[in-house]
């Protein structure tokens, strides 16, 4: 089967939302506001779906129903209004690319339920790009950028048709689920989401021709469209050195009884290409760099920045309670004061509309958080230490009046443990030091594996971590725990691929620069710097430097 021309691939995609949104889930459209998308989005009205838009900005209220403060307090009884999540419908998210991580995990547990599918408008064509909870949910995907109006139709589907798709039941040929999945390992997707949603898209391009059997050229078409924009591609399938042969057939089986042989049906690697050719080449790598740049800071490009305290006072700002927002009730009466004249107010009973509330402000504030990812193997690991050891005792003793928090991973042997949790405690940090063992072998995808969940776990608390990796460089023990070298390099090249924009810097401690380490630091999008002779006063100062101070 050829390649669909990006307007094709539009349309293909629009008729199998329409047949299966519930199974389908949703449509993730990156691509700026314009002509082309709103040709597009018209033809949602082909949905057996009501369409609801929503915003980033969106209050829980809106979405669940609750109280009408402002309606409440203008008939003196209680109003309650409805949500847009009271009734199944077609979610239309508009700036997609802002929409915070709180919104996400709403929208997230609502596709997991049946009923409801979502479009997401994705616009940030640069950087930014949509929550991985909802873009692993959705399971179509279209990318419309630089695409022109002269590359465009109008999108007319027909109801009759798509009424008979809805009503026909569509059965998998054997093996087809077992062979998505397979497809989908080979393309570096751990989801099993993907495969389930292939298989939903694969039934509904069956439906849409009339087939009551899932054929090879749906299966074709459900990897283009679901599986292409997930994962990490890799340049070549992997394939095993010695494919264990068929089972002979049974003696007393005849052919009528024999069941379809799996090897005449469509290959998997037939599938994986159709899938890696399915989109641009740099689109994936833009969209990784999305992903990381969104894991590292949290949001995105307009939402809220969650703190771990909370500082003085702001001025408040018109708005409405809920999500966590509380009413600021002096502001409020001081707005509306100047209009009760004009509502018919009265000093027993205040005219308050919805235009009156204002909304409680404070100064959110950030602890900062200072991983050290320290390299404990070989006969040069006490000198390192030693030089680790002395760096973290200044630093602390600048963190009482900074707020920063400090604390040591160290990788040694067959893996790599927490010797000091965050911290400020000076005491506590010596002490931890002072026992801290050196000599084996180098895990360096475990320390670096470490390090990045501990940093997660000080973002999800509002704290603002940087990883600080101390190493030669030079990893000979697999993220397994197995020592082999290369499958050591090749699991630090693939988490720090995984990990890339998380704020680090990579130190080389070697007595030359190694390659390898100025390569890693590179896929982490980090700062590398040799250092073969460092003390801790250097070292301190690069430190503090990475750190911005």
């Amino acid at each position: 089967m050829d390649p669909l021309t990006p307007w094709a691939r539009a349309e293909l995609a629009l008729t199998v939302l329409a047949v299966d949104p519930a199974g389908v889930k949703g449509l993730w459209i990156r691509a700026r506001a314009g002509a082309v998308r709103d040709r597009l989005t018209a033809a949602l009205t082909a949905l057996p779906l009501p369409v609801r838009r929503l915003h980033p900005g969106v209050e829980d209220v809106a979405l669940y129903g609750g109280v009408d403060l402002a309606g409440t307090l203008a008939s003196g009884h209680v109003v309650r209004s409805p949500g847009v999540l009271e009734q199944p419908a077609a979610l239309v998210l508009t700036m997609a690319e802002r929409c915070p991580p709180g919104l996400a995990a709403r929208l997230a547990r609502v596709l997991d339920d049946p009923g409801f599918c979502v479009v997401a408008l994705d616009e940030g064509v640069d950087e930014e790009t949509l929550p991985s909870a909802l873009a692993e949910r959705l399971g179509l995907f279209l990318d419309l950028d630089g695409l022109g109006w002269s590359d465009s139709d109008a999108i007319t589907l027909d109801q009759a048709r798509l009424a008979a798709a809805r009503a026909l039941s569509v059965t998998l040929p054997d093996g087809a689920a077992a062979q998505l999945v397979r497809v989908a390992g080979a393309l570096g997707i751990v989801s099993m989401r993907a495969p389930m949603l292939a298989l939903a898209v694969a039934r509904a391009l069956a439906a849409w021709g009339g087939r009551a059997l899932v054929s090879d050229d749906d299966l074709q078409r459900a990897a283009e469209l679901v599986l292409a924009h997930r994962g990490d591609v890799p340049e070549t399938a992997p394939e095993s050195d010695n494919p264990e042969p068929p089972p002979p057939p049974d003696p007393g089986e005849s052919d009528a009884e024999r069941p379809d042989d799996p090897q005449d049906r469509i290959p998997d690697d037939i599938l994986v290409e159709a899938a890696r050719a399915a989109l641009p080449a740099d689109l994936l790598a833009r969209l990784q760099a999305g992903r990381a740049a969104k894991a590292a800071k949290g949001s995105g490009a307009g939402a809220v920045t969650k703190g771990n305290r909370r500082g003085r006072p702001l001025p408040p700002r018109p708005g409405k309670p809920g999500g966590g927002l509380r009413i600021d009730l002096v502001a409020t009466l001081r707005a509306a004061a100047p209009w009760q004249p004009l509502r018919g107010g009265s000093a027993a009973r205040l005219a308050i509309r919805g235009s009156d509330l204002r909304i409680k402000r404070f100064q959110q504030t950030s602890d900062r958080l200072l991983i050290f990812a320290v390299d404990a193997s070989g006969s040069s690991a006490m000198a390192r230490l030693a030089e680790t050891k002395g760096a973290v005792e200044l630093l602390l003793a600048q963190a009482y009046s900074r707020r920063d928090h400090v604390a040591l991973v160290a990788f040694r042997g067959q893996g790599a443990e927490v010797m000091l949790p965050p911290t400020r405690s000076l005491v506590q940090t010596k002490r931890r030091l002072a026992g801290l063992p050196g000599g084996g072998g180098t895990p360096l995808a475990a320390g670096l594996k470490l390090a990045f969940d501990l940093a997660a776990q000080a973002r999800s608390r509002g704290m603002t971590p940087t990883v600080a990796l101390l190493t030669d460089g030079r990893g000979n023990i697999a993220l397994d725990g197995t020592a082999d070298r290369a499958q050591a390099e090749a699991d630090a090249q693939r988490l720090a691929r995984a990990l890339r924009g998380t704020p680090a810097v990579v130190i080389d401690t070697g007595n030359r620069p190694t390659p390898g380490l100025r390569l890693l630091a590179g896929l982490l999008d980090a700062p590398y710097l040799p250092l073969p002779r460092a003390d801790a006063q250097r070292l301190s100062a690069v430190l503090s430097a990475a750190l911005g101070d």
